[in-house]
């Protein structure tokens, strides 16, 4: 069988992380990991330190290496919380970038990963390691796996957290990741909760139309990178193995099912092959969503019934949190992987002057606010860029607020965003209102729930008005080489750390793209 073809590494950059356990050990050389020997209990005990260690500076990953009650389980399984957490140099790691990248730039070279796009490569199984132990037919007990309870009102204990969820399209076979919560329901069966909209769902409701079962699988030990693209909206015809390929740099190793025609992560640490057959619901929830809020009451979702357990000797489970900002563990990833979407949605449209993109990760999860830097071009420039940022596949689920700021600005610092809504936004002209927009059951906002899963979203130009850039009062701001000259010396004068980075400088021949007349002739 062929081996992967891989893309050639940028100099000065590592070989790219081949599995959870090569990730570990990266994040231990980063000093971000913190391995908890002593037995801690599944329930709420685990998640209760996951919330406490992400509100930390620096914030760790934590390694549960025994659960109380489980010491003599037969999976000898380790659970990893606060994953990825607030921290940047983790984001950028799994991103396969260095880890002190600025966030600007990290979102910048996402965002060209993401146009690059590598079909994942096929194993022989006796060559993936998830294959190392298999379980099938009555041998399934996932009560012998030490699943947690994440909140006191949880309605059961999650194991698909911090996971990949695999489904194919039942009419074009393409084939889907997702990052979706599995509730545990028995010893092999497991609720899958999605929201409308969603590939899954709708490869769910597909085959249900046709009166077909669907196969599923989930890995609840997998390389983060999984969790990264999974969270994302991609096109619906290419497979997030593709655009997880690309990130790498190199094919994603897959290997076949053994109950499902499914193609499974090769390398996962534990993965679960299931179906879910025609109209088969049983009441899931409630869960404490990324909001910050438990969800929707009980309700039914898919039963998964699970056929096959394969794992890696001692699997890790990878666990994600989610909770209010910083506790929240989609909130640091997301906002990377999600502005750098939103950005590629952006340049595929033919949007020029973008210099960032930012979802700022205090916004639920990540979800509820994006702001966007860009040099004001034409007429209704900042007004197009707002309006295309709010609906593109990348950034339309969920988001309320949409902001544009002028190319001084860095997105992703919100006291400058502050200061230009403060200063350049004239609310009165300026916001606009778009009604009937795609949101979630997950929205508190949204009362009775019935409303639910529809939303809206302003629109908040806070940018120059483009009619008056040439009259727009100046601001104020440094030189560029009284800047360096004091950044140079800024050890040496006995100032602390080093100095802040500024965006905008002083200017004497500042090029304003505005239309001053038309070119009839004299």
């Amino acid at each position: 069988m062929n081996k992967p073809e891989r893309i050639p590494a940028v100099p000065g950059t590592a070989v790219p992380i081949r599995d959870l356990r090569d990730w570990l050990a990266r994040v231990e050389s980063l000093g971000e990991l913190v391995r908890v020997s002593q037995p801690v209990d599944r329930d709420e005990e685990m998640s209760a330190i996951g919330y406490l260690a992400a509100k930390q500076q620096p914030s760790p990953a934590v390694l549960f290496e025994r659960t109380r009650g489980f010491e003599s389980s037969p999976f000898g399984a380790s659970l990893l919380w606060n994953i990825l957490g607030p921290s940047l140099k983790r984001v950028a790691l799994t991103l396969e970038e260095p880890p002190d990248t600025p966030a600007v730039e990290l979102i910048r070279r996402v965002k060209d990963k993401l146009k690059r796009r590598l079909p994942p490569a096929e194993v022989a199984p006796a060559e993936a390691p998830v294959y190392q132990h298999t379980v099938t037919g009555k041998d399934i007990n996932l009560d012998l796996l030490p699943i947690p309870r994440h909140w006191p009102l949880d309605g059961g204990r999650y194991a698909g957290t911090g996971d990949a969820v695999i489904t194919r399209d039942p009419d074009s076979g393409y084939l889907n990741i997702g990052t979706y919560r599995m509730m545990q329901q028995s010893a092999n069966e497991v609720g899958l909760y999605l929201s409308p909209g969603k590939d899954a769902r709708l490869h769910i409701t597909r085959a249900w139309q046709k009166g077909e079962a669907l196969p599923v699988a989930a890995a609840w030990g997998i390389d983060p990178l999984f969790m990264l693209v999974g969270s994302q909206t991609f096109p619906k015809n290419v497979s997030e193995y593709e655009f997880a390929g690309g990130i790498k740099g190199e094919p994603i190793p897959v290997v076949r099912g053994t109950t499902t025609d499914l193609l499974l992560p090769a390398n996962a640490e534990f993965v679960i092959e299931g179906i879910i057959r025609p109209n088969a619901v049983r009441a899931e929830g409630p869960f404490g969503e990324f909001p910050g809020y438990y969800g929707r009451p009980e309700a039914g979702c898919p039963l998964v019934e699970v056929t096959a357990v394969h794992h890696r000797s001692r699997p890790i489970l990878t666990n994600a949190l989610m909770a209010d900002y910083p506790s929240c563990e989609q909130s640091g990833f997301f906002s990377i992987i999600r502005s750098a979407k939103i950005w590629d949605d952006l340049d595929k449209l033919g949007i020029p002057g973008i210099h960032g993109v930012y979802s700022h990760p205090a916004a639920a999860g990540g979800f509820g606010m994006t702001v966007l830097s860009l040099e004001q071009r034409y007429a209704g420039h900042a007004a197009q860029a707002l309006a295309l940022a709010a609906q593109v596949p990348g950034g339309a689920y969920y988001t309320k607020w949409i902001i544009a700021v002028d190319e001084d600005i860095d997105p992703t610092d919100m006291d400058q965003v502050i200061w230009a809504m403060a200063s350049r936004c004239n609310p009165v002209d300026d916001i606009d209102i778009l009604r009937n927009t795609w949101s979630t059951w997950l929205d508190p906002t949204q009362n009775p729930p019935e409303k639910r899963p529809y939303g809206s979203k302003a629109l908040i130009n806070a940018c120059k008005e483009h009619r008056n850039l040439p009259v727009f009062s100046k601001r104020t701001a440094l030189r560029k080489e009284v800047y360096d000259s004091v950044a140079a010396r800024w050890s040496a004068l006995g100032l602390p750390g080093t100095a802040p980075a500024v965006r905008a400088f002083e200017e004497s021949s500042k090029v304003l793209y505005h239309e001053t007349g038309g070119f009839e002739p004299k």
